[in-house]
């Protein structure tokens, strides 16, 4: 584990291109666990560009010869084969923080829309609403589960949430998941969504989470998270999300804040992703959110986002859930205002392409979160 003293010297100093290189420097212990975990392979690509396109280079990409060889590092989870590919060309870049004005202005505009009156302007679940300090409840219109919620913030701009908002919607989720369950007693497993803006998926500006409550078994990529822990237990003897924690924190990619695990995903699935670990949903996992989430759009230029709560079902079932934690998941989605989408068919179908580097998304949160 990286001490904090020498936390900053420690992720200025590394790069996620030179992985390979970071796990030889550790010691064995750290190194078989790595290996258990994660493969790592580095490749090299090589292009020739005609001289006419010397000048777009330098503009665009600093220098000739940054193009010229390229180094990519492939990052793969052996159990649960989510990998990542990283281009040093475009894991060096800065991380700039920005909320354009123009972005702002658009936001702005769309108000007022129905979530500014819920109560007159969306429908209730048939047990009711959940009515919170900050937020409201309202069945969604248009179902992907049989039990769908939304959590509708007072708040219209989706980025002027406060802590205390925060802890409020996560308290009304847990509230929500327990009467939809006493309405239907086989709706047992609990997933809350955060959609922040239209790159992220949401249809609505105006500051908004989701919920669903779904039955049978978890949704299918939690579940496979639960699978691959029992897997991993059951080859190593040893816990998976505990074991895959601990390699991020021996990098300095993790750190624990009171009884919540905060760690920069060495396999993003996409931009700046951040995985939080607790043992339970309170106000100290929401609170721990907050302070990602605010360091996220102040520090890592994040205007756009995808949350997920992935929660243990409601009661006992037949899977065994006792190595998973409550697993947080915030990714960035891009800038709303621009038009590329980050997703294409290599990260639909193959392997995420990821620009930012898990050492810089490291630096900037510690650094927001404790100081230098």
């Amino acid at each position: 584990m990286v001490d904090r003293g020498s936390l900053n010297q420690v992720l200025e100093q590394s790069a996620i291109v030179d992985l390979l290189d970071i796990i030889n420097r550790l010691s064995d212990e750290e190194r078989e666990r790595f290996a258990r975990l994660f493969q790592i392979e580095a490749s090299v690509g090589h292009l020739v560009p005609p001289e006419h396109m010397n000048r777009w280079i330098d503009r665009y990409f600093g220098s000739l010869e940054r193009v010229l060889t390229q180094k990519v590092v492939k990052v793969t989870n052996r159990a649960t084969l989510e990998e990542t590919l990283f281009n040093e060309l475009r894991s060096r870049r800065p991380l700039e923080a920005r909320i354009p004005a123009e972005l702002a202005r658009e936001i702005a505009k769309t108000a007022p829309d129905p979530f500014c009156e819920p109560e007159l302007n969306t429908p209730t679940d048939t047990f009711g609403r959940v009515r919170g300090r900050r937020t409201i409840t309202a069945s969604n219109i248009a179902k992907y589960d049989g039990h769908h919620g939304v959590i509708i913030f007072d708040e219209h701009d989706p980025l002027a949430f406060s802590e205390d908002l925060v802890i409020d919607a996560v308290q009304v989720a847990q509230e929500w998941f327990a009467r939809s369950h006493a309405d239907d007693p086989t709706a047992i497993y609990p997933l809350f969504m955060w959609n922040c803006l239209w790159k992220s998926g949401a249809s609505s500006p105006h500051g908004h989470a989701q919920v669903s409550l779904t039955h049978g078994r978890h949704y299918g990529k939690i579940e496979l998270q639960r699978r691959a822990a029992r897997n991993y237990a059951e080859t190593y003897d040893r816990r998976y999300f505990d074991d895959l924690f601990v390699a991020h924190q021996t990098l300095g990619l993790g750190w624990e804040m009171g009884g919540v695990r905060t760690m920069a995903s060495l396999t993003p699935l996409k931009e700046k992703e951040i995985v939080l670990y607790a043992d339970n949903v309170g106000d100290e996992l929401a609170s721990a959110i907050f302070k990602v989430l605010q360091c996220m759009v102040e520090a890592l230029n994040v205007v756009s986002f995808n949350l997920v709560i992935a929660q243990r079902p409601l009661v006992e079932t037949e899977e065994d859930w006792s190595d998973v934690p409550v697993i947080v998941r915030l990714v960035d989605r891009g800038d709303p205002l621009n038009r590329t989408s980050d997703f294409g068919a290599m990260e639909l179908y193959a392997a995420s392409v990821v620009s930012s580097d898990p050492f810089r998304v490291a630096e900037a949160l510690w650094s927001n979160l404790f100081g230098r």
